[in-house]
Parts: C-alpha cells; sequence; structure tokens
C-alpha cells in the first residue's frame, strides 16, 4: 500500500528523516504572541502533528495536501514585525490553499529550518506529481488510519462499520458483513492493509462505469484497439487522429503489461482514463494558454481584485500585503491600492474613514514587485485610489520607481505617439499604473505640460451610487464624501495606457474618448447603462476599457453578479477575492482557461466596432445558431460531509445552472437520494438552450437536501460552456473556497446539438 512505499522513502531522505523525529519550533502569530510547539512528520508521510509543551494531550493536525507553498525568511508581515528578533535563516511561512491563515514559523537553527523547507516542498511535489491510482491508493490509507482506533493496523467489523458512516455510506448491515468476510482472506476476523484495499474495491465497484465498458467490450473482460476507438468516436465525438489517440490513452492509463502489449485496455484502465484529466469534463488543450494574445488589452476580460488589501469585511476588517500574494498567486491582474496620508510622510493603505488595519504604501510595492508574474506573465493593472497629498504622491511615485525599476511602465512602448491599446503580449513582464493623468498621452509625448491638475485625483463615485440607492445614512455618506486637491507631476507620469476619466455618456466618449481612457462605473451605473443601452456598452468596451467595482454599501465585501458586466464587454470586473460564494466561482470558472494567465479574449462580436451585440436581445445577432445542452447526471463519487454530526449521512441533490446572456440564464436539478454521500446514482437527464455559448458559463453545485431548512452545500465546479468536453466525463468538486475536494467527483454525460428550427425570442420585459 501508499503507506509503505513512504516510509520507505523517509528511510532514504535526510530532511524527511529529521522530520519525522520532530523539532521545537516557535508559532508566530503577533510580535507579542510567540508560543513554542513540537512539530513532526507522521509517518503516512502526508499529516504533520504538532502540539503545545504545557497543554497536556491537546495536540493538532494538518495536512501536506493544504499547503500550498513553503515561503524562506522574513516573506510574511507576521515575520517581518520580528525580523530583529530572529534571522531570515530560522525563519518560514506555511502558505495553506484557500482562505486559511498562513503558519509562520522559527527553528531552533538555520539546518532544521532547511530541513523542513526541503522537506515540506518535496512532500509537496510529490503530490502534485501522484498518478490517479496513488492519489485513491492515499486517500484509501487515510481512512484505514482515521479507522483504525486501535492502531493495531487490523480492522475489526466494528471498526469497518464506523467507517462506513465516516465515509458518507448508510449501508445495509448484512451486504457489509458479506464484503468483509469475502475480503478477510486470512479468515482472522480483521482486514489488514491489502484485503482492507480489496474490501474498498468491492465497495466502490462502479456499476456505471461497467455498464458502459460492457457495452462496447466484445468479451466483457477488455477493448480491443477497434472497440477503444469507437467508444471514443461514437461516445466521446472524437473525429481525428482517433487511432494514435486510443494508443496514448492505453499506453498511459493500461495498468496491465499484458493488455499493453496487445493493444487492449481492461476495465481498470478504462475506469483510470475516465478519472483523469482527459476524461473530465474540461477539455485539457484549453486548460492551456491557446488564446491569441497580440490584441488590443480592451479585447479582453481581465483577472480583476476590489480593495486587494483587505482580507475581511470592508469596516474592521485587517489590511494585508498577503491580500496581494493572494490575489496576484491566484491569477488577478488588476489589483486595487487605496492611499492615504501616512505618518512620518510615508503613505499608507486602507479603507478610508473606517477602522481596518493599515499597511504602508511601499510594502504593497515591494509584494507586487515579488509576486505580479509568478503566475502569468502578463501584465499587471495597479489601480489607485489616491487619496494623497501633493507631496505625498511624490513618495509613492518614487516607491514605484525605484521598487519596481523596469517592470513599470513609465512610457509607450516603442516611443512614438500610440494609436491604439498595445497587447498582453506587447506588456508582458510588466506592471501598468491606472490613475488620474495631467493632460493626454499625446501631450506628455510631445513635452507639454499643463498645471498640476486640481479636483479628485480619485476616480471612484461611491457617493454618487448611495445617493441613487436612496440611502440617506450620515456616517456612510461622510466616509465616502470626496476630496479636492492636486495632483503630483511625479505620479501622473507614471500613468500611461491607463488614465482615470469621468463617464458622461456613451455618445460623449464616442466623439471625446481616447482609447488610453478607462473610466469606472458602480456596479448599480454598470446595471443602468446596460439596462439602457445595452449595445452601446459593448461598442464603448470594444474601442477602450471599462471597470465595475462593487457597491460602497457592501461593508461585508460581499460580491455582485460578474456576468451581467461581461455580457456588456467590461474587462476589469473588480471583485472582492476575500469572499467565496457564487459569484468568485463564476470568476474563477471564467479565469480557468486559457493557462490561468488572466486574461481571457472577448468573443469576436464583442471586438468588432462595426457589429451590434445586444446582450439583452442575442438572436437578432448576425449568424446567430442556438445550442442544446443535454445532461445527464449518472452518479457521485465520495461526497465529502458537511454535517459533522455523529451518524449523519448527507442527501445529495446535483443543480445545474447556466451564467451567461439574460436569455440564457438557467438552472435545473435532479431528485435527492436518500443517504447516500458515497456513490449515489441518479441517471437524471437536464436540458438547456445556450443562445450565446461564447458568454454561458456552466456550474455544477452538488447540495445536501434539507426538507425543513436551507440545503447544505456539498461542492461545485464552474466552467465556460466553450471548454466542455462531450461524451461520458468525470466532474472534479471543488470547495465553497475554489480548492479540490478530491476524490469528490461526479459521472456525467454530455451532449452538445444545434438547434435546427431557430425560434426567435421576443425580448420580455
Amino acid at each position: 500500500m501508499a503507506s509503505t512505499q513512504r516510509s520507505l522513502r523517509i528511510q532514504a531522505d535526510d530532511d524527511l528523516k529529521s522530520m519525522f523525529v520532530g523539532n521545537v519550533m516557535r508559532k508566530i502569530k503577533s510580535r507579542t504572541w510567540k508560543k513554542q510547539r513540537y512539530f513532526r512528520l507522521q509517518e503516512d508521510c502526508m499529516t504533520i502533528w504538532y502540539k503545545s509543551k504545557k497543554a497536556g494531550n491537546a495536540h493538532s493536525t494538518f495536512s501536506v495536501g493544504d499547503v500550498e507553498a513553503v515561503r524562506e525568511g522574513h516573506q510574511s508581515e507576521v515575520l517581518l514585525s520580528i525580523a530583529d528578533e530572529f534571522p531570515p535563516d530560522r525563519c518560514f511561512t506555511l502558505v495553506f490553499r484557500g482562505r486559511r491563515g498562513n503558519l509562520d514559523l522559527v527553528a531552533e537553527s538555520a539546518g532544521e529550518a532547511q530541513s523542513w523547507i526541503k522537506g515540506i516542498r518535496k512532500l509537496i511535489d510529490n503530490l502534485e506529481n501522484m498518478g490517479q491510482r496513488e492519489k485513491l491508493d492515499q486517500w484509501i490509507c487515510d481512512w484505514f488510519k482515521k479507522a483504525d482506533k486501535n492502531r493495531d493496523g487490523r480492522m475489526n467489523f466494528k471498526e469497518v462499520r464506523d467507517l462506513l458512516k465516516m465515509m458518507n455510506v448508510d449501508m445495509n448491515e448484512h451486504h457489509a458483513l458479506r464484503l468483509f468476510t469475502m475480503a478477510d482472506k486470512s479468515q482472522s476476523g480483521t482486514l489488514e492493509d491489502d484485503e482492507f484495499v480489496q474490501f474498498y474495491k468491492m465497495l466502490t465497484q462502479r456499476e456505471d462505469i461497467l455498464r458502459v465498458f460492457q457495452e462496447y467490450s466484445g468479451d466483457g473482460q477488455k477493448l480491443t484497439l477497434q472497440d477503444l476507438k469507437d467508444f471514443l468516436r461514437v461516445e466521446q465525438l472524437h473525429e481525428d487522429g482517433v487511432q494514435q489517440y486510443a494508443l496514448k490513452l492505453i499506453e498511459r492509463y493500461e495498468p496491465s503489461d499484458t493488455a499493453r502489449m496487445l493493444q487492449a485496455m481492461t476495465f481498470d484502465g478504462f475506469l483510470m482514463y475516465l478519472s483523469s484529466p482527459e476524461g473530465s469534463i474540461f477539455n485539457p488543450t484549453m486548460v492551456e494558454l491557446y488564446q491569441d494574445m497580440t490584441q488590443p488589452l480592451c479585447h479582453y476580460f481581465i483577472s480583476s481584485s476590489h480593495n486587494t488589501y483587505l482580507l475581511e469585511d470592508q469596516i474592521r476588517g485587517h489590511s494585508s500585503v498577503e491580500g496581494y500574494i493572494r490575489a496576484l498567486k491566484r491569477g488577478c491582474r488588476c489589483v486595487e491600492v487605496d492611499c492615504w496620508d501616512g505618518p512620518n510622510g510615508e503613505p499608507i493603505v486602507y479603507h478610508g474613514h473606517t477602522f481596518t488595519s493599515k499597511i504602508f504604501f511601499k510594502d504593497v510595492v515591494t509584494v507586487l514587485g515579488n509576486y505580479a508574474f509568478k503566475a502569468s506573465q502578463y501584465p499587471v493593472i495597479l489601480s489607485i485610489e489616491n487619496h494623497c497629498s501633493v507631496e505625498q504622491q511624490k513618495v509613492m511615485a518614487q516607491h514605484l520607481t525605484q521598487i519596481l525599476g523596469d517592470k513599470l511602465l513609465k512610457s509607450p512602448l516603442d516611443g512614438k505617439i500610440p494609436i491604439g491599446l498595445p497587447s498582453p503580449e506587447d506588456l508582458k513582464g510588466k506592471i501598468l499604473l491606472k490613475g488620474k493623468k495631467i493632460g493626454g498621452l499625446e501631450d506628455s509625448m510631445n513635452g507639454v505640460v499643463d498645471d498640476p491638475l486640481m479636483g479628485e485625483v480619485s476616480d471612484e463615485e461611491e457617493t454618487a451610487e448611495i445617493d441613487d440607492d436612496h440611502h440617506r445614512n450620515d456616517s456612510i455618506r461622510h466616509r465616502v464624501k470626496k476630496s479636492k486637491q492636486r495632483l503630483s507631476k511625479e505620479l501622473s507620469d507614471c500613468v500611461v495606457y491607463c488614465k482615470s476619466v469621468h463617464f458622461s455618456s456613451f455618445k460623449h466618449s464616442r466623439i471625446h474618448s481616447k482609447f488610453y481612457e478607462i473610466s469606472s462605473f458602480t456596479e448599480s451605473k454598470a446595471r443602468k447603462h446596460i439596462r439602457e443601452a445595452g449595445a452601446e456598452f459593448v461598442l464603448h468596451n470594444a474601442r477602450q476599457l471599462s471597470r465595475v467595482y462593487p457597491s460602497g454599501l457592501r461593508t461585508d465585501s460581499s460580491n455582485f453578479n460578474p456576468q451581467d458586466m461581461w455580457n456588456a464587454g467590461c474587462q476589469i470586473v473588480a471583485l472582492n477575492c476575500q469572499t467565496a460564494g457564487v459569484e468568485m466561482d463564476l470568476n474563477d470558472g471564467l479565469f480557468s482557461q486559457n493557462g490561468h494567465c488572466g486574461y481571457v479574449l472577448k468573443p469576436a462580436f464583442m471586438r468588432n466596432i462595426d457589429e451590434r451585440f445586444d446582450p439583452e436581445n442575442p438572436q437578432n445577432q448576425d449568424g446567430y445558431k442556438a445550442l442544446r445542452l443535454s445532461i445527464q447526471v449518472i452518479s457521485g463519487q465520495q461526497l465529502p460531509k458537511v454535517n459533522i454530526k455523529e451518524g449523519s449521512i448527507i442527501d445529495p441533490l446535483v443543480r445545474v445552472e447556466i451564467h451567461g446572456a439574460p436569455l440564457d440564464q438557467a438552472k435545473q436539478e435532479t431528485r435527492y437520494i436518500d443517504n447516500n454521500g458515497f456513490n449515489p446514482v441518479w441517471y437524471d437527464t437536464l436540458q438547456f438552450t445556450i443562445h450565446v455559448p461564447e458568454l454561458a458559463l456552466v456550474r455544477f453545485v452538488v447540495e445536501d437536501y434539507d426538507k425543513t431548512s436551507k440545503n447544505d452545500f456539498v461542492g461545485q465546479f464552474t466552467l465556460p460552456f466553450t471548454c466542455i468536453q462531450p461524451g461520458y466525463r468525470h466532474i472534479h468538486l471543488l470547495s465553497k473556497d475554489g480548492t479540490s475536494i478530491a476524490p469528490s467527483s461526479l459521472f456525467v454525460k454530455v451532449r452538445i446539438t444545434k438547434i435546427i428550427e431557430i425560434i426567435k425570442h421576443t425580448k420580455t420585459e
């Protein structure tokens, strides 16, 4: 079993051996909170156990699988705050997936720190390089350990029964005992390593996949090369190079040497193929960078974050450079900074007129320099909400120039007066400042300098929105009151292709706007424009950039639906990335394609200024063709428990949601299955009509049905409609945080067909 291989590897690796023995390290939460803890890697090479010296038997554990990265030295605010006390070679930070806080540690020596840093990195690499079979072995291993209460490496029937409850299975006791007896080859009344694997395989027999396998297998034992080709053509709709593809699948997924020599696939190989990325609903070629990156910036949707410095709410939340690190590492290409005058001439970043904590602007710029291009090489836009005096604006310009160096774009790319926006490809490795600018780009190129701009140096319009929404709360209105102040030439000169301007009207923009001007809209203003002049908004966004940000009234850092804004071609749709929910699922879904690079090319009809696309009436579009999406939800696998109450089992249902043009917004769900989160089977078919496939996102949601209260969320997966692979596919579910909850999945059959008879829909008010 996987545990045996891992313990052998521990013997061979000095770093892992040292972690296995364990070390005392300081866990640091602040300058004043520094406690000693004993940390040790457990035998499974997957779990790190730690305990307080004073807390008796109290201990905690976390999984290496939850660790996203290890940072060496003083690379967190907490460790920076104690930099004078502990040298960087003894310090490191464990960064967890999702929204969980970091773990900052100080080892007793530089050598011990290095053992942990290198050891954890090896374990993370090992996990990422595991095949499907190894991952499943590891998962079985973890359950075996949880169930083996007396730690004797065996499991009696009572332990097995408890395990089934933990695994979300409500199984007939006689059936469970029969499987247990069949697996107990040694007739000892207990299951050991391999016997437990056998028991698990009987328990998880995939009747749904066996049915498909046997339909195409001539002898019920294997798929010949011809059988596999037939399956790939008929069910998976592969057309070109089917023979080469079938041979590649056999080579990659077939565990039996004999079958591989015969160019055949056994049921085990078939199951592994369907559970792999190639058997996923997400087309693997579209996970890679596949789009044209040489078009003007305004032709792309750009992954964007609002109030990036906040980790929580907007009234009392914690401001942190960690917000920027997380946003940049998840592929955000537009981040926001709210700048205010700070002590000793140093500008600070926080949510003005609130109780959020404060950080230094220079620390944000340092993080930007360090992390801007780790996830993607394409340009980062730094959106400045500027409330600083001229003196501190000069300091901001100084920090930007000195810290970012060549990364900061300070003049047009070829030194000539440009006639249009450059492309993401042209701007690789560059940071662009978005903010107010004195005069135009042409003036600064020609050496013409106006007087410093007088007026609002920030382009946020929260006051207007609050008035629009008929809120009269004085404290909020006071908080967002704008200040009139001058703009420093030094900061103005840092703005090239993203000059913030006030939006008057689409007509005014059409006549007067320059390609390098960008307007910001509150969510309600953007919705109003979409409602009243959707096609005009799309045309505006074919020529220049627009940014949409959440209402100032969203003090809890909640989000608006970004789909409405993408439907109008708005590129920079800024969301509170720290807040999980359907809005962030949609954002993650849209940007999960194209190499996670943070840029997604808009559909052709949104880039062409000679076309008029109206999101409210897409059927009037030239070349309009509606599609039928049919999804048969077949089964679920190892769905996680949501209720930790002893003995509670989920009653899962699956909802499929279409998010896209208004005509496409739809949702349907399967029936719920009583008491089975382990291997529920539905065979329910859901059908949708898709009018604008290029804009549609499909979200699969699993919930625990509850007839008396709101259903509990179990897992979800969201992807662009255009990235769907038809055929028999697995959907690997994600948590509320957007992190993997392997091996939880859904098995579906997808069909996409053209609707021959096109019914013209009239707009419904």
